[in-house]
């Protein structure tokens, strides 16, 4: 893609987004595996010339960290470009969030992840990383001085249990639930919530084995005790339908390097607007808690009884985000979210059903215990083992990625694979 630098400040967003969205309807892909959803979805999968593999690799491991498309990928190289270039006047800054009047306009990326979820933009903040999300969040309802408990699993993020066991040695009253056949039952959650919950944290989809939570199920369950819900959405969001709304979760957080495509130090916060002023107490201040900061240093500036005046903000943004966050990571967002709409969530996850399939049903056969729901349409399935070095050894030569750990294996598909990915897989273990 050819773009003089001229065109570089305002349009880059823009070009590269078109860029990315022409080679969906121009890209002709192959139509090996038959047994899709539908045939549209056999017309645009698998997706292998949208990103860079190396010939004779098969990377299976989106959960671990999801490559950027190819046109992202030009859209971050243009905006370091730019912030390494010195440009005569006239040449905008690449701006976190564009100005209105900027030609062509840029994808915004708090517009595009709140069409992705359903959610209005005034509910979405950045974030540095899912934990920060889930530590403010905590943080805003109060949690470490309230008398009442908090509710969990243990198919959480790690993460996130870590910050809770810590806040129970400090006398938070922490309600575990138990994974039974790899799944949390919903019958022990509502047998540990009562009306003293305040909270219930959970992810939509485990990071461990891919289980995904009915999550409308449990916000009716917290709403009608009085609590609240956070979900960890990092595997989940672009990879399995999200609807914000029609769920009723109270609060959600993804980091963008795992199935939105983006890169590590930028993510989303959700908070229902109603909350904000109301449940959520604002904890921490900073120059972005206001739209109209202003310095009042200049003698000919009018005197103000402070050097500093401003106007509290109300939507996320001015609740939670504390300064300054990676630009150019929102130039692959702006590529990365549009991309992931065109091709719709709902066609993504059946593409990668027959592979998951396979998965389940022949990896068994090889002496892997299956760790995840038959029936999960999560992007995660898992596999337990005891011999860690030797699997990692079959596949270094192989030329295959999967996340190995010394007692699990997981594997996690994407739109740039297929069956042959998933036989090289099983060849490389037998």
């Amino acid at each position: 893609m050819n773009i003089t630098r001229r065109d570089l400040g305002a349009s880059f967003g823009a070009l590269a987004a078109s860029a990315a969205l022409g080679r969906l309807d121009a890209h002709s892909t192959d139509n090996s595996v038959a047994d899709t959803a539908s045939s549209r979805v056999a017309l645009q999968f698998p997706r292998k010339a949208d990103f860079t593999i190396v010939d004779g690799y098969s990377y299976l491991n989106g959960a671990f960290s999801h490559p950027i498309p190819r046109a992202a990928a030009d859209a971050f190289h243009q905006a370091v470009e730019q912030r390494t270039t010195l440009a005569p006047p006239g040449v905008p800054f690449v701006f976190l969030n564009p100005p209105p009047d900027t030609m062509p306009m840029p994808v915004d990326p708090r517009d595009a992840f709140a069409a992705l979820i359903n959610a209005k933009r005034n509910e979405i903040t950045y974030i540095p990383n899912t934990s920060t999300g889930e530590n403010l969040i905590v943080e805003a309802l109060g949690i470490a001085r309230f008398d009442g408990n908090v509710v969990t699993d243990a198919l959480h993020f790690e993460g996130a249990l870590v910050h809770l066991l810590e806040l129970k040695k400090q006398g938070l009253d922490l309600r575990f639930v138990m994974p039974r056949e790899g799944r949390i039952d919903m019958r022990d959650l509502e047998r540990a919530v009562d009306h003293k919950t305040k909270l219930i944290e959970v992810s939509l989809v485990s990071m461990y084995n891919g289980f995904q939570h009915d999550l409308k199920a449990i916000c009716d369950l917290a709403h009608a005790h009085g609590a609240y819900v956070y979900a960890d959405v990092i595997q989940g969001v672009g990879a399995v339908p999200l609807d914000v709304r029609a769920t009723g979760v109270d609060f959600a957080a993804a980091a963008t390097y795992k199935w939105l495509m983006g890169d590590f130090g930028l993510g989303f916060l959700y908070v229902r607007e109603e909350l904000l002023g109301t449940v959520i107490r604002r904890t921490h201040w900073s120059y972005e808690s206001a739209p109209d900061t202003e310095i009042h240093l200049s003698p000919l500036d009018p005197q103000f009884p402070t050097p500093v005046t401003w106007t509290p903000g109300g939507d996320a943004t001015r609740y939670f985000q504390l300064g300054t966050m990676a630009s150019a990571v929102a130039a692959i967002l702006r590529v990365s979210l549009p991309y992931i709409q065109r091709l719709g969530v709902e066609n993504i996850q059946a593409w990668r059903q027959p592979m998951l399939r396979k998965l389940q049903t022949e990896m068994p056969r090889l002496g892997f215990a299956a760790q995840s729901p038959p029936d999960s349409t999560s992007p995660v399935v898992t596999f337990s083992h005891k011999d860690a070095e030797a699997i990692n050894k079959k596949l270094r030569a192989a030329r295959i990625a999967v996340t190995v750990t010394p007692y699990y294996m997981r594997i996690a598909p994407s739109i740039y694979n297929d069956l042959h990915d998933v036989d090289r897989l099983l060849e490389a273990l037998a």
